[in-house]
């Protein structure tokens, strides 16, 4: 198994920044890859980006182009999501998710075996 601590998250004014993190703990070593989703009320669940452990391969929502960064650190197990410019609709609960085998579909949510218990991001307007 694998558990997943998501932290950072908060209340920001449109145009700033926050840095979320997502610490990895247990079977790490059977991480491939790590995500990042959303979800706002009444929404469905949206990927905002994802990196291979392997490699260090990035894939990223259009929405999220050019203004986040998701970047991994191995030897802590630690993936982060730098949200730059944020807008009001960037306001969700974010999660952490990771795959524990190759995958060619890290943009969709069923592909992950684990999550994080979620942490809010609110933009104000």
């Amino acid at each position: 198994q694998v558990q997943l601590v998501e932290s950072g998250g908060g209340l920001v004014q449109a145009g700033g920044s926050l840095r979320l993190s997502c610490a990895a703990s247990g079977r790490t070593f059977s991480v491939y890859a790590m995500g990042w989703f959303r979800q706002a009320p009444g929404k469905e669940r949206e990927f905002v980006a994802a990196i291979s452990w392997s490699g260090g391969s990035t894939y990223y929502a259009d929405s999220a182009k050019g203004r986040f960064t998701i970047s991994g650190d191995n030897a802590k197990n630690t993936v982060y999501l730098q949200m730059n410019s944020l807008k009001a609709e960037d306001t969700a609960v974010y999660y952490c998710a990771a795959v524990r085998s190759p995958s060619r579909r890290l943009r969709e949510a069923d592909e992950y075996h684990y999550w994080g218990q979620g942490t809010q991001v609110t933009v104000s307007s």
